[in-house]
């Protein structure tokens, strides 16, 4: 295997299932499927054939069940997807696509937890038809960042050291690059902040085990974490991020993704020097050849 591993999937797995069995906390991926309702909705063109990767529940798929010919559910949890009409029981490290077969892809706040994420995009890439579109959006890496720094000041105060916490997700500078790499004509990426007010840093935590958003990391620490620590990180938290009236802040940063399949009907660039107006001309003013100083 020539990516790091950097999240245990097999726990993962394990963490969604149990979150699916409590009562899962959604506020945020329902505001992303209606974003990517809204988003799609901007597109003049018809998908005879869409597939969800991976989205933790139903969300975008019921919100384009009217905008697409037929969507299918791919999730690695049989249980998430059982009464589907359609759907696969799939990895989203492992699709199981034919290439050419399908004219769009869609993911809601999954793919952040693949290893091998340029790998992905290369599989949705190939998958997807000529002119077929990707959509997607991803927890980004700003992402509790306040969580993050209670855990890191605790840690450091108490137990003399930091250990891995909070996921190192995608910067939304890389993810640009890394669609062209996997061979996407133009791609677009962009950010949306959210952020959510708790009562309490615990009320915070019981919030992401419910949504199944526990530290999957490999080099996560495996021995409990101490009360000491715990309830230092809870003073930090309220000490450095709390409002006037003593609710404290999460912020979430989702990543947006978009790109088509090549096809002859894109908009390509023009060759160089096959410009018939010069830049000058068209600002009206001087040409300067370069090397040259304007007068003062």
């Amino acid at each position: 295997m020539s990516h790091p591993v950097i999240f245990d999937r097999r726990l993962l797995r394990v963490r969604r299932a149990r979150a699916a069995a409590l009562d899962p906390a959604i506020f945020l991926i329902e505001r992303v499927a209606d974003d990517l309702a809204a988003r799609l909705s901007a597109v003049l063109r018809t998908f005879d054939l869409a597939v969800d990767i991976g989205t933790p529940n139903d969300a975008v798929r019921r919100r384009l069940a009217d905008r697409v010919g037929a969507i299918v559910a791919v999730d690695p949890i049989a249980s998430h997807i059982a009464g589907e009409r359609l759907a696969v029981v799939a990895d989203e490290e492992t699709l199981p696509f034919r290439d050419g077969s399908i004219d769009l892809a869609v993911s809601a706040l999954a793919l952040q937890f693949v290893n091998d994420l340029p790998g992905t995009l290369i599989q949705i890439r190939r998958a997807l038809k000529p002119d077929g579109l990707l959509l997607a959006a991803m927890v980004g890496g700003e992402s509790l960042a306040e969580l993050r720094a209670a855990f890191a000041a605790a840690e450091a105060e108490v137990e003399g050291g930091i250990s891995p916490r909070v996921a190192p997700f995608t910067d939304l500078r890389d993810l640009g690059a890394l669609l062209q790499r996997a061979g996407f004509a133009l791609p677009v990426t962009d950010v949306d902040r959210v952020t959510v007010r708790y009562a309490s840093p615990l009320a915070l935590m019981h919030d992401l085990r419910r949504m199944g958003a526990g530290n999957v990391l490999t080099a996560r620490r495996r021995a409990p974490l101490r009360r000491a620590t715990l309830r230092r990180v809870f003073e930090i938290y309220a000490e450095r991020f709390a409002d006037a009236d003593g609710r404290i802040r999460a912020t979430f940063e989702i990543v947006w993704l978009s790109g088509w399949t090549p096809h002859q009907s894109q908009q390509q660039p023009l060759a160089p020097g096959s410009a018939k107006t010069r830049l000058a001309d068209a600002l009206r003013t001087q040409e300067i050849p370069a090397g040259e100083k304007t007068g003062r």
